[in-house]
């Protein structure tokens, strides 16, 4: 391992930092009718930062910071994603901030900073940096979703956050310190072989790995540590809301990765069991109570814990075709929420939020357009073919049933059919359903429709190259996991 302090692996983001830190000061001296620059800056910034990223793709990772820092196939996959997915975000946003008094320099650089944040966990060896990057992202978050000052919902699901958050977050620092205390480092790679050479039913060690899973669980928004998850969905102004519930996830992959196989791959026996009940709970949980909701951002709330159950069933797997899966069903489903989250901003204007169920009703006769977007994401959502959705929910199926947990597939295959209901639900009102009177016509941005149909129809066009995709998921998880090839 290379010890010295190179910072050419940290170049993405010290590019983000540095941007975020330029528009700040640009904000500040630019006149109100001109903050289309720090908008501007920002998209330059997540392209710029994209695409040095993607040039130094490699399979081989670089350590670098005295092996504090790591810079792999894994990590240039999630910085990719964050970042592209960060900048649709944006495009998104943009007319709803605008429209609604938010459109100022400081929703930029918390979204920058929020960036920073995840493409450190992304890249984190050491425990001390894990952190600092989760922290980093989440002092953000808190801060976008209470960006809407006025808001009283937005108010209080900040604080509701906030306080479960840093709950996650002190339980995180619990297990990490008894994992130090047992190994006497805070290095990824020295834990993982001090674990290794450590008897496995250390009463110990399982305790902290118990504190660290549950911290995951937290910041997943896994059942039982859901709470957070439908009232911040709903509380957030839809323009935080659709990045809380896209670029985070796969943030939160990332962390998953470094902690339960970078470091604690040889635990494999005892954590995946508090999986299973981890993947089982969220994923009937979040299905069943998604069929109440009237709400629509409170609905893909509750869809987001299911899917977070079936991320975590590749991922249980403890495979280098279960982990690739997981991969690529948190690249799919940020796609997928995306276009959900960005569906309700199209379908709002100034002074009214279209996130019930009831303003869905008689889209196609509105606007046939944006109801067969919806229905393409909807379909994929629920799992059903020919959308990446089906091939995202396939791909963790076939790799837990590869470890012979064919009862557990059976379960979730049945819980999606039970999620199919209130997906089909959204396409039953806008096809069947007349639309209530009075609703004034759609009438979104150039920018925003066509992002809006770029995404809805990725559904579908991705399909030719979901092989490509999912080789380049298991190159990034091969790059973390010693002894297996890709």
């Amino acid at each position: 391992m290379n010890t010295a302090i190179n910072v050419t692996p940290a170049i993405p983001e010290i590019v983000v930092f540095v941007m975020a830190c330029v528009i700040l000061v640009v904000d500040l001296y630019a006149a109100k009718e001109h903050r289309v620059i720090s908008y501007a800056l920002t998209l330059t910034t997540l392209g710029v930062a994209m695409l040095i990223s993607l040039y130094s793709f490699s399979a081989d990772p670089v350590y670098t910071f005295n092996n504090m820092f790591i810079d792999d196939a894994l990590s240039d996959v999630i910085k990719i994603a964050v970042c592209g997915i960060t900048f649709l975000v944006l495009i998104y946003a943009r007319e709803y901030i605008e429209l609604r008094g938010l459109y100022q320099g400081e929703y930029f650089v918390l979204v920058l900073f929020a960036v920073v944040g995840m493409m450190v966990m992304a890249s984190a060896n050491h425990f001390l940096v894990l952190y600092l990057g989760l922290e980093l992202l989440s002092l953000c978050l808190y801060s976008l979703v209470a960006f809407q000052r006025d808001s009283a919902l937005a108010t209080e699901a900040a604080m509701k956050y906030f306080v479960l958050g840093a709950l996650g977050s002190g339980m995180m620092l619990y297990g990490m310190s008894i994992l130090y205390g047992l190994t006497g480092t805070l290095d990824i790679t020295e834990v993982r072989q001090a674990v290794g050479a450590m008897p496995l039913d250390n009463v110990a060690l399982i305790f902290g790995l118990v504190f660290v899973l549950v911290s995951l669980a937290f910041k997943l928004g896994a059942v039982p540590f859901h709470m957070w998850v439908p009232d911040v969905y709903h509380g957030a102004s839809t323009s935080s809301t659709v990045f809380i519930g896209t670029a985070p996830k796969i943030a939160g992959f990332a962390i998953v990765i470094r902690l339960l196989i970078g470091g604690l791959e040889d635990l494999h026996g005892a954590w995946r069991d508090m999986v299973i009940i981890l993947s089982l709970l969220s994923i009937a949980i979040g299905n069943l109570i998604a069929i109440a909701q009237s709400n629509l951002k409170r609905m893909l709330a509750y869809s987001a814990i299911s899917h977070m159950g079936f991320m975590l069933l590749g991922v249980l797997a403890g495979t280098p075709n279960g982990y690739s899966a997981a991969l690529f069903y948190i690249l799919a489903y940020a796609l997928m929420s995306l276009g959900g989250f960005g569906m309700i901003i199209v379908l709002s204007r100034a002074g009214f939020e279209a996130d019930e169920l009831a303003d869905l009703k008689g889209l196609n006769q509105r606007n046939p357009w944006y109801a067969l977007l919806m229905m393409l994401l909807m379909v994929s959502m629920a799992g059903i073919p020919p959308t990446i959705g089906f091939f995202a929910k396939l791909s963790v199926i076939q790799a837990i049933i590869e470890v012979n947990l064919v009862w557990l597939a059976v379960v979730a295959v049945l819980f999606a059919v039970v999620g199919a209901y209130y997906y089909l639900r959204v396409i039953k009102l806008m096809y069947f359903d007349p639309p209530d009177e009075g609703v004034a016509s759609i009438e979104a941005a150039p920018d925003l429709r066509v992002v809006m149909g770029l995404n809805a129809w990725a559904m579908v066009l991705l399909l030719p190259w979901i092989g490509p995709i999912q080789r380049v998921c298991l190159t990034a998880v091969a790059s973390v996991m010693n002894g297996f090839a890709s």
